[in-house]
């Protein structure tokens, strides 16, 4: 399903499906998304907490079944991410999401719920800046990432990336926080990565650990269904990162690392469920089909 595109006016609804947030901390994002024009609604529980969490699962579902309900909301942007996404994902009530669809938007811990939503229900979701970070997101970058939401854009510019393996690979775009993507494999809510154009970020964890996740990502078979990997941000030197992803490398397929995606400044939005095709010596990625309508 393709979800219709952000217009000018429109009404962006604002939930916390993991962890706490304060008011303070997502001020300046309002600010932003009402300076550019659109509208603003708060989740009835979007400050709550309870302890690690913002809120309980009844509170966060509650929120989040209710914004897609709402007619008047066109898109539904989290607050921020942290952890608790994936305790949410049995509860869902995914034929509401089916009746209702519209853009979806986050990262980090919420990639759980961008990849069961596409899984459950077909809908394209949408992994780029939370509310709580959107206004350090690189201005270009941001430009950049609403001209997708508002259905101008169907390329990226990759310019920044190092081409690690050449060659073009299609199909379909799916990827996020490379932690919570091994949390979903064994579930029922992680897509098909067969012939999946795959991009991976992560934040806060130490070499050892991200060695491990390829590892279990290699064992799990990925590593001989994708047709290319794309590498965002890792909070790793680039020495270290290639030779953790040395043994994860097919070099029969494309591979980028440093792709604007992740926990720093450069995160631009990416469609997930979408076909594309990406080119590492053009360094571009072309939708091939629209991601809004």
């Amino acid at each position: 399903m393709i979800p219709s595109k952000l217009c000018p006016k429109d009404k962006i609804g604002i939930i916390s499906p993991a962890s706490p947030v304060e008011e303070s901390e997502i001020k300046k994002g309002i600010a932003l998304l009402k300076d550019r024009g659109f509208k603003i609604e708060l989740g009835e529980n979007i400050y709550a907490r309870d302890g690690y969490l913002a809120g309980s699962e009844e509170k966060r579902i509650y929120d989040l079944h209710r914004m897609f309900e709402d007619k008047q909301i066109k898109a539904i942007f989290c607050s921020r991410g942290g952890y608790g996404s994936l305790r949410l994902l049995d509860k869902i009530d995914y034929e509401i999401i089916k009746k209702n669809p519209k853009i979806f938007l986050g990262y980090s811990d919420i990639t759980a719920l961008l990849l069961a939503i596409n899984k459950k229900t077909g809908l394209v979701t949408f992994h780029g800046p939370l509310l709580k970070d959107i206004h350090k997101t690189e201005p270009e970058d941001l430009k950049i990432s609403f001209e997708i939401l508002e259905g101008k854009r169907s390329v990226l510019y990759l310019s920044s990336s190092e081409v690690i393996s050449s060659g073009k690979a299609e199909g379909r775009i799916f990827g996020g926080n490379l932690s919570v993507i091994c949390h979903l494999i064994g579930t029922e809510f992680l897509p098909c990565l067969e012939n999946s154009i795959l991009f991976l970020e992560e934040t806060a964890e130490k070499p050892y650990k991200i060695d491990r996740m390829f590892t279990y990502l290699r064992l799990s078979g990925i590593k001989e269904k994708i047709a290319a990997l794309l590498l965002g941000s890792f909070d790793v030197d680039k020495k270290a990162l290639l030779r953790i992803i040395s043994d994860f490398i097919r070099h029969d397929i494309p591979v980028m690392i440093n792709i604007p995606v992740g926990h720093r400044r450069r995160n631009i939005v990416f469609p997930l469920g979408i076909r594309a095709e990406v080119d590492t010596e053009k360094k571009i990625l072309r939708f091939l089909e629209d991601p809004v309508r």
